[in-house]
């Protein structure tokens, strides 16, 4: 059984990269969506208010919210792969429409259709890669899917910039690019094993029926203190990160620097910053150090970057300060945490539920903000919207450092009895091989722990 260890890892981390290409996509599209939009504005003559419902309605905010929350419960009754098989054919058909848009109508379907599709497999990759990691690396697997969501805008903006003299037939080929990754990923895909965990509690014959256990996910008090928490670490960040995915350009714009040529390269180096501490930060030390800490340093950085960027003067050092800071944070930022501990924070049987919940809330928080963004930029200024990013970054901050759980070390069936004094069902391919738990990261011992409960 020993010598099976290795090669039952290996496959794992390959699962995880196959299933993680979802977040590709959905990075890849909003970054698709955000460095075409003023040539759509253009070629369709519209008003900033339907360049926002174009943003709004998109990946980036309620479409992906329409297809988490469609999603999440989808794949708690039918199965992690009954999401990732189907969910990128809708995709598809998105990417499609947007790359032959001839009005508005089109482009608006277009971008409905791409959201609803990376809202419900990117709520099933984050279930089922937290999942299938072994337990004492699950911070480095489930970091696979922040990197991918990572070099998915890197991508992004570099054909951005290859494209750019093309105009608008290259915002075409962009979209062309996330088809034919989405239909690799789709044909590589078929062939993954459903989540063991998910099978475990399927085939658990005490296991509670499908709408009891969701309805346990919103009466029972820890459950409803871990929604908060998630909320307050990832809706009030993931509200700031959305406008700067999409808006990004004009915000670029706000602050003097017009060339479009040039804010690409600048989000080339945020993004690039990103994937680089994905991989040095949060897959390297998720799993070894104080994760409070950790969370709390790199959130720091994040608003730090921010409040220079709009109360310094304007010029290449507020801009190369803020690309540096805000893709240092990002790496090992809010997002990576709460794809961590909302697999962490909620039982087998309505893990997904609760994702897709999650997602759902985050991303019409984005979209809420984002169907006023452009004309709040237009009427107060990026100084006037600097008193609220600055603010939700903060709260964001102390939410997810006082509050963060200890769960390192444990394997999810020990944090589920810990937190519901009942041990969850798990095959015996699992159980074979489940290694002992680690101590926890200094510093993070239950006694002091503020965690949600």
């Amino acid at each position: 059984m020993t010598a099976q260890k290795p090669i039952r890892a290996s496959r794992r981390r390959w699962r995880a990269t196959v299933v993680a290409m979802s977040n590709y996509i959905e990075a890849g599209s909003i970054i698709a969506i955000a460095t075409s939009l003023t040539m759509w504005q253009e070629k369709f003559g519209l008003t900033s208010l339907a360049v926002g419902l174009l943003a709004a309605l998109s990946a980036n905010a309620f479409g992906a919210a329409i297809g988490s929350a469609i999603g999440g419960p989808l794949s708690d009754r039918y199965g992690r792969k009954f999401i990732y098989t189907y969910d990128l054919l809708l995709y598809m058909v998105g990417a499609l429409l947007a790359v032959f848009a001839v009005n508005f109508a089109i482009l608006l379907t277009a971008f409905i259709a791409m959201g609803i599709a990376v809202g419900a497999g990117v709520t099933a990759a984050w279930t089922y890669i937290a999942e299938e990691a072994p337990d004492g690396q699950r911070a480095a697997h489930v970091g696979v899917a922040q990197l991918a969501w990572s070099i998915g805008p890197m991508v992004g903006f570099l054909l951005a910039i290859v494209v750019g003299p093309l105009g608008l037939l290259g915002s075409r080929i962009v979209f062309a690019h996330l088809f034919v990754i989405a239909f690799i990923t789709w044909w590589v895909r078929r062939g993954l094993e459903e989540s063991e965990r998910w099978k475990a509690h399927r085939d658990d014959p005490n296991r509670q029926g499908y709408w009891k256990s969701v309805g346990q996910l919103f009466t029972k008090k820890r459950n409803l203190t871990a929604l908060a928490f998630l909320i307050g670490v990832y809706g009030l960040w993931n509200t700031v990160a959305g406008q700067a995915g999409i808006f990004q350009p004009r915000v670029y714009e706000a602050t003097g620097l017009t060339d479009p040529a040039q804010q690409n390269w600048l989000q080339v180096l945020v993004w690039g910053l990103t994937s680089l501490f994905t991989v040095i930060g949060f897959m390297k030390f998720g799993d070894r150090v104080s994760r409070r800490w950790l969370y709390f340093v790199f959130a720091l950085i994040g608003i730090i970057a921010w409040a220079v960027l709009i109360y310094s003067p304007p010029g290449y050092f507020s801009l190369f300060a803020f690309a540096i800071g805000w893709g240092i944070s990002s790496g090992v930022g809010a997002q990576a945490f709460y794809g961590l501990w909302t697999a962490e924070l909620f039982a087998t049987r309505y893990r997904a539920s609760a994702q897709g919940f999650l997602f759902m809330l985050a991303r019409v928080m984005v979209g809420v903000l984002s169907l006023w963004f452009p004309l709040m930029l237009e009427s107060i200024g990026l100084h006037g919207l600097g008193t609220l990013i600055i603010a939700l970054l903060v709260a964001a901050l102390l939410i997810g450092t006082i509050w963060a759980p200890n769960t390192s070390g444990k394997t999810l069936e020990e944090i589920e009895e810990e937190r519901y004094g009942t041990r969850a069902a798990i095959r015996p391919s699992l159980a074979a091989e489940a290694p002992a738990a680690a101590a926890p990261a200094a510093g993070t011992s239950a006694a002091r722990d503020g965690s949600p409960q």
